[in-house]
């Protein structure tokens, strides 16, 4: 009776010195670096409403959400507060700036180091919603 061959199949191996605990942390350490360089360059305040926040009280928000193609680059990453993250949800910033445009007001004046095609969009929303308001 011939013998049956039976093939091993090698998985890949985690780097040597590695382990997935000292992984988990580097991603951490990575996504707290984010946040406290986003939260920097917010101005340690809610772009949307312009309150205040510490490092604690802060969320990462994703100006055009990750639901609808944005991504996690820095420019795309503001500061906000937990109520006003909640409120925009998966809306675009055109969205959201038409519906709350003293939201888009504030978005010009704390974000800083967003895309700026971001920061024209916003202005374009908030005049069209003040201009429709009037």
């Amino acid at each position: 009776m011939p013998r049956r061959l039976v093939h091993h199949v090698a998985l890949a191996r985690a780097p040597r010195g590695l382990s997935g605990h000292a992984r988990r942390l580097d991603h951490q350490q990575h996504k707290h670096q984010v946040k406290r360089a986003t939260i920097r360059d917010c101005g340690r305040r809610c772009v949307y409403c312009g309150t205040g926040l510490d490092l604690a009280d802060a969320t990462l928000d994703h100006v055009i959400p990750l639901s609808r193609g944005g991504s996690h680059e820095p420019g795309n990453l503001v500061t906000a507060c937990q109520p006003c993250n909640q409120r925009k949800g998966a809306l675009l910033p055109t969205e959201f700036f038409a519906r709350y445009p003293m939201a888009g007001l504030n978005f010009m004046r704390f974000a800083r180091a967003v895309h700026r095609p971001l920061k024209r969009g916003a202005k374009r929303a908030v005049s069209l919603a003040f201009a429709q308001a009037a």
